[in-house]
């Protein structure tokens, strides 16, 4: 019989300050207790991105996908303090994303972290808006309405994998469509769209929760009223994800919409690409073409205004969500915690029998990241 290793971590409370001592036992949390009175550092439960389309020069949209890939990704994704994300599949062709989902399946059957790691995948698309503009990069010679036998395909191909899908829902389809994914425990999410209020609202009415990165995937130029933001941000039943890299939302635009749908259902997504973490420079890429990277984190198409991707990792958009929305630093973390937690099962919480995903780490105002010193998943430690 082997006895069950008891680790302890310490670090601040964000919401209070107090220092904690956090008792794991095994893959839990055992106790929470007073810690020591000179800590520095800070603890959280492990960051959770719902939005994550590569990273590190890995890319899950570049029709090569391995499961070494996938493997490389989820490390390199604890390493940034993010114990818990969904692979983001954006428009391709049927063969084509079936076949990333048997590559992720596969990957999460060959290593339990990596399983633990991908509790979902995210499928962004292929039922957008065929329209420039609020399509963005996904190609429009792929973009098709929703249609329930190639989902059921999809989920056929991956396990039942699919806990997420996006799309616009102008498509006459879309009312059925999200009532049957509702039905089948998928979340539905609003995005890329031209939809009128009413297919936004008949959306709703069918089951859609969520709207994927409010305010981007969306017409440069829209009516004042009404229009597919106002409409999204009235309705309390959607949760909306936003993007707080400084560069896909202003400041002033972040903090109306925080306050628009409140704390409680906001939720900060990175929306990564293959490029985020790399070295500033003009790359060349499969979606978009000739990219420039800045120092900054700005992704665009090289000698044009447009971006092209986000650059940032979840950590950083929770250091820089703290000045552009005027919150604290633990309302940022909850926005990236126990917010997306709830659409992965309900983590994301530094509690009693929860599961020992934790990060420590250090910050004081101002800071444009949090600079992470460990993290434990399921009670084992990667520092």
């Amino acid at each position: 019989m082997t006895s069950t290793t008891v680790k302890r971590l310490t670090g601040r409370d964000p919401a209070t300050g107090r220092s904690l001592a956090v008792v794991v036992e095994g893959e839990r949390i055992r106790a929470i207790t007073e810690g020591p009175a000179q800590e520095t550092a800070w603890l959280s439960a492990g960051l959770i991105d719902l939005q994550v389309n590569g990273f590190g020069g890995l890319d899950l949209n570049d029709g090569a996908l391995s499961i070494d890939t996938v493997r490389q990704l989820v490390g390199m994704l604890r390493g940034k303090g993010v114990t818990t994300f969904l692979p983001t599949l954006i428009t391709a062709s049927e063969a084509s994303l079936i076949g990333a989902l048997q590559v992720i399946a596969q990957a999460r059957r060959s290593d339990p972290l990596v399983a633990h790691a991908i509790a979902a995948v995210h499928i962004e698309g292929p039922h957008v808006s065929p329209e420039d503009g609020p399509r963005g990069a996904h190609p429009r010679d792929q973009v098709r309405p929703p249609d329930l036998a190639e989902f059921d395909r999809w989920q056929a191909a991956c396990g039942g994998l699919i806990g997420m899908v996006t799309l616009s829902p102008h498509y006459a389809e879309a009312p059925a469509y999200i009532r049957a994914l509702a039905a089948r425990g998928v979340h539905v999410a609003i995005g890329h769209t031209h939809a009128s209020a009413a297919d936004i609202t008949a959306a709703v009415d069918a089951g859609a929760r969520f709207s994927t990165h409010l305010g981007n995937g969306i017409s440069a130029t829209l009516p004042r009223h009404p229009n597919p933001l106002w409409t999204q941000l009235a309705d309390d039943r959607l949760t909306a994800s936003l993007i707080a890299d400084g560069h896909h939302l202003p400041a002033d635009t972040f903090r109306a919409m925080l306050r628009a749908k409140g704390l409680a259902r906001t939720v900060l997504v990175s929306d990564t690409a293959a490029l985020a973490g790399m070295p500033p420079g003009r790359y060349d890429q499969p979606i978009g073409g000739a990219v420039e990277l800045t120092a900054d984190g700005r992704l665009g198409v090289a000698g044009t205004p447009f971006l092209a991707g986000a650059a940032r990792c979840l950590a950083q958009d929770v250091a820089l969500a703290i000045d552009m929305g005027g919150i604290t630093l633990a309302e940022a973390l909850q926005l990236a915690t126990a917010n997306p937690g709830r659409f992965v099962g309900r983590r994301g919480e530094l509690a009693v029998g929860a599961a020992a995903d934790i990060v420590r780490f250090h910050w004081s105002p101002g800071d444009r990241d949090l600079s992470i010193d460990s993290v434990m998943v399921l009670g084992q430690s990667h520092d």
